[in-house]
């Protein structure tokens, strides 16, 4: 379960909060920064407890503002990452909490963050095991991750994820296409750390695509 969610989620998401009021933009920054350190600074025996406190964090910001999709968004990337560091069946509930997140934020606005919501939303579908055990569906999982290009063609995460999808659907060439150009993404400010741990993510990825068409 813990390799399920090991990539999960989803530190590189866009942050172009234009919505946002400058202190929910504080907020919302300072959860991002807050998730990067935890994922990709931080040792793994150490991350339940941090992401434990930081989803705290996250879901106050969905009770004291709970019409802005960017904050729900950030709940259910937290929650979600509380799930994959925690690992095992227990987390399940975790995800599908973070799903329900997800859902609320598209219901909102699923414009918001550049179509974020779809991105995470279908990467817990192509992770999560299918039923009886979980939701896990790989059509949904395509589908949603199909809208999140449709918003954001060229972002990091909308590519690496689509990517990712292509290779677990054994679509290698493609999977290697979606890849090489999520590395061509434009950085973005503020988000150094987390485009860095997504680029080594990306790379890793790229080595077992090759070898599948190798």
């Amino acid at each position: 379960m813990k390799k399920i969610f090991a990539c999960l989620l989803m530190g590189a998401l866009s942050a172009n909060a234009w919505a946002l009021d400058a202190a929910d933009q504080q907020r919302l920054s300072g959860i991002q920064q807050s998730w990067a350190h935890i994922q990709y600074e931080m040792p793994a025996d150490q991350r339940t407890a941090a992401f434990e406190k930081l989803a705290g964090q996250a879901s106050a910001f969905t009770h004291d503002r709970q019409s802005v999709a960017e904050a729900w968004i950030w709940s259910g990337i937290v929650t979600s990452s509380w799930a994959g560091a925690q690992g095992g069946l227990g987390a399940l509930s975790k995800v599908k909490d973070a799903k329900v997140d997800l859902e609320k934020a598209l219901a909102l606005d699923p414009k918001a963050l550049q179509g974020s919501a779809y991105t995470s939303l279908g990467a817990l579908y192509d992770r999560v095991p299918g039923w009886p055990i979980g939701f896990g569906d790989a059509d949904k999982a395509d589908q949603l991750l199909k809208q999140a290009l449709q918003l954001n063609p060229d972002g990091i995460d909308s590519l690496y994820f689509w990517g990712d999808h292509l290779y677990r659907q054994k679509r290698y060439s493609e999977a290697r296409g979606a890849l090489q150009k999520a590395l061509q993404a434009a950085p973005r400010p503020g988000r150094e750390l987390a485009d860095a741990g997504r680029r080594k993510e990306i790379e890793a990825l790229l080595v077992d695509v090759n070898k599948k068409i190798d």
